[in-house]
């Protein structure tokens, strides 16, 4: 079997390594890729939203699977694209197809599909510019902190949380003015809720469905959860306060129903579905959807996967998902990511990266770099992330700040208490 897996950052990177795994004769090749994917398969220079490229691809190779990383191109319908072509009608498209992935490209659909399945969510509304006073009128109707989400995709950057009533009111008017482009032609204003949050993940073959393992990502720049939000600045799984007890009603009240309610709605839906949840005094809310894995959380569930991810994705594509076997491992793992000095605000590119070669005891996703005659140098915000196993947390951690000892370049930048908050929990 061919795979392409559509991507180019540590979540495909990830992917790429989990299938390298199979024990399937598999033949992996990456588009666009990356330095860390380039070592265990073929990097394609072709971009996934040109779909036309990708097609061509697809033909060139003798795809058999197409793996869907990222969310824009499953936005734009890419599946859609591959799967309504008559030549290609034998390729296994592992991504949900446009009105699957409005779960994550729009918060107002998103909104609705949990109101209309009786989905736990936040209370909300959606405004435009052409309502802005009545906006003002339901945001002063709830109690401070505001949450303002744009509707659409805005590169991680399209959720403010502010506690001041007119500081909110104006980056209200900021966001409708265009501040995230056509993303922000309509904003979700939404209650706050007070807890603790965590992800859950599944796979589906749009009847049955797969829990995977479960994270707590760290999305601030600073530690003890303070600058600005990231895309991603580490992860732990599992959350130890996802007991079996608190998982169960996550599936009851969550999993089932959105599975189950895409069914309903004659959503063929096959791929992947990130839950973005709030632990609420204990019962879980849903936050928000992702149509796809999460990154940093990919580097840190998919090390946990002690079954062949390639034949869970066969099972997507043969529907016959229930019959597949889904093993976890025990162990902690922990993500720890390097990025350049600056980000999330502006930061260089170009440096060189050195060290990566010599750990032994972690394993080294590639996020944002590239080759540049003969030498490896960063090309992103989030440049590596160093992911690590142990029995305890405090384990795990010890092996990738140990591992992060060793890999260098200028400006480099992590935080040094991913998981802190959790430990004494997980011992």
């Amino acid at each position: 079997m061919n795979i392409l897996i559509l991507g180019s950052g540590g979540r495909e990177h990830a992917i790429t390594w989990k299938l390298a795994q199979s024990s399937r004769p598999l033949r992996l090749y990456v588009a666009p890729g990356n330095p860390g994917t380039a070592s265990l398969a073929v990097n394609l220079p072709v971009d996934p939203l040109d779909f036309e490229a990708v097609r061509s691809a697809v033909l060139t190779y003798n795809i058999g699977m197409v793996v869907v990383g990222p969310e824009v191109p499953l936005a734009e319908g890419i599946a859609d694209f591959l799967e309504d072509d008559p030549v290609m009608s034998s390729v296994a498209v592992i991504g949900p197809r446009r009105i699957g992935a409005m779960l994550e490209g729009s918060k107002d659909y998103a909104k609705g599909f949990m109101k209309r399945h009786g989905i736990p969510t936040a209370a909300y509304e959606t405004f435009t510019s052409a309502n802005l006073d009545e906006a003002a009128r339901f945001m002063g109707s709830l109690t401070p902190p505001y949450v303002l989400k744009a509707d659409g995709l805005a590169a991680g950057k399209g959720v403010l949380i502010i506690n001041d009533f007119d500081e909110a009111l104006a980056e209200l008017r900021a966001i409708l003015d265009g501040r995230f482009g056509a993303a922000g032609s309509r904003v979700v204003i939404e209650q706050y809720l007070k807890g603790i949050e965590m992800s859950a993940f599944i796979l589906t073959d749009g009847i049955s469905y797969k829990v995977l393992p479960e994270a707590k990502d760290y999305k601030r720049i600073g530690e003890g959860d303070t600058g600005k939000n990231t895309g991603g600045m580490g992860a732990v799984s599992p959350v130890p306060f996802a007991t079996p007890a608190f998982m169960a009603k996550v599936e009851d009240r969550i999993i089932r129903p959105t599975v189950d309610g895409l069914r309903a709605e004659g959503t063929d839906y096959r791929g992947f579905i990130f839950f973005g949840l709030m632990n609420v005094g204990g019962d879980p809310f849903v936050i928000e959807y992702n149509a796809r894995l999460g990154d940093p959380e990919s580097e840190v569930i998919l090390p946990r996967i002690e079954s062949d991810l390639y034949d869970l994705l066969e099972g997507v594509a043969s529907r016959d998902l229930a019959s597949r076997n889904l093993v976890t491992d025990s162990a902690t793992a922990v993500t720890v990511m390097m990025v350049a000095g600056g980000y999330p605000d502006s930061y260089g590119k170009g440096a060189p990266i050195g060290g990566t070669e010599s750990v032994t005891e972690s394993i080294v996703f590639h996020a944002g770099t590239k080759v540049i005659d003969g030498r490896m140098v960063t090309s992103g915000g989030r440049v590596l992330a160093v992911t690590s196993r142990g029995a305890t947390i405090q384990e795990a951690l010890d092996r990738s700040y140990r591992s992060i000892s060793g890999i260098y370049f200028e400006g480099m930048n992590y935080r040094k208490d991913i998981g802190f908050d959790l430990k004494a929990v997980m011992q």
